[in-house]
């Protein structure tokens, strides 16, 4: 039986700036395939995406590349990585090369400025919230070197990818992502990943339960969270889809939130709702 964490707050956090249409950096690396699914949903919201291609033919490329993405993540509210398959997943797993551009000494600066100066918000979901993971933005809320037991993101434990529409419930409030949410409410999403099993101790995951950083759970349409893999697409342990930073302005998903629309999933009959609104929760936290 797993435990259906749940964690409620009253107050969040704050941005230092105010902006009626915050700035969105959307970075696009070699296999990112949701970078228009997430800026169309991000205007829709009310900011302001910026999709920006980094150059990768020549060691140049990627220097002047670095060069100009810190430039605009120094004018950004929010930076947001999208999923696809960054490197094709290769050699030995996802968004290593999205990590290694992350570390760059100067982007690394201008991350650390917009969480702890502006205190702006990042998010990357599915291929991003493996680099959020490694990164350790989440769930430390810095750029750090992992450790032997910090959480990490694997294999699935089915061996295979997996792509459909899954439950998940809201664990935390805490998220300036999730303020228009209630732990409990359960919503669908779509998920397409071949790594996305939540691996982490118990013990840390007790500390993330305590701390509000567990964002989302995979569950039935009760809101029951579970190991069946027909609800929890990876094997995550404590059927863990989503976490957050400690004071929840970094989240990371697997849950591709950015997938919704008017029209869509019309063969989906269960009556669950898919629209947790975390692109309008995010525009309004600078509001």
């Amino acid at each position: 039986e797993i435990p259906a964490f749940t964690y409620t707050v009253e107050r969040r956090v704050s941005p230092a700036i105010v902006s009626l249409r915050p700035r969105v950096l959307i970075p696009v690396f070699p296999g990112t395939n949701c970078e228009y699914d997430t800026a169309k949903a991000l205007a829709a919201a009310g900011a302001e995406p910026h999709i920006f291609v980094i150059k990768n033919m020549t060691p140049q490329d990627i220097a002047q590349s670095a060069e100009e993405f810190a430039r605009l993540a120094a004018q950004s509210e929010i930076i947001f990585i999208p999923g696809g398959l960054s490197g094709g997943d290769e050699p030995d797993g996802s968004g290593k090369f999205i990590t290694a551009f992350f570390r760059n000494g100067k982007i690394a600066e201008e991350v650390n400025k917009l969480l702890s100066v502006r205190r702006g918000l990042m998010c990357g979901i599915c291929n991003g919230f493996q680099a959020l993971i490694k990164l350790g933005l989440v769930p430390y809320g810095e750029i750090r070197e992992p450790k032997a037991d910090s959480p990490t993101l694997t294999y699935n434990e089915i061996g295979r990818h997996q792509s459909r529409i899954v439950y998940t419930r809201i664990v935390s409030n805490m998220s300036p992502w999730l303020s228009k949410t209630n732990p409990g409410d359960v919503y669908a999403v779509p998920i397409s990943h071949g790594e996305g099993r939540f691996i982490a101790s118990d013990e840390t995951i007790e500390e993330l339960a305590a701390k509000g950083q567990i964002a989302t759970q995979y569950c039935d349409e009760t809101g029951r969270p579970s190991y069946d893999i027909r609800y929890n697409p990876n094997g995550s342990c404590f059927a863990i889809e989503g976490i957050t930073s400690p004071d929840g302005r970094v989240i990371g998903r697997m849950g591709h939130v950015e997938r919704n629309g008017a029209g869509l999933y019309k063969n989906v009959q269960s009556g669950v709702p898919f629209d947790a609104f975390m692109f309008e929760s995010a525009v309004m936290y600078f509001r």
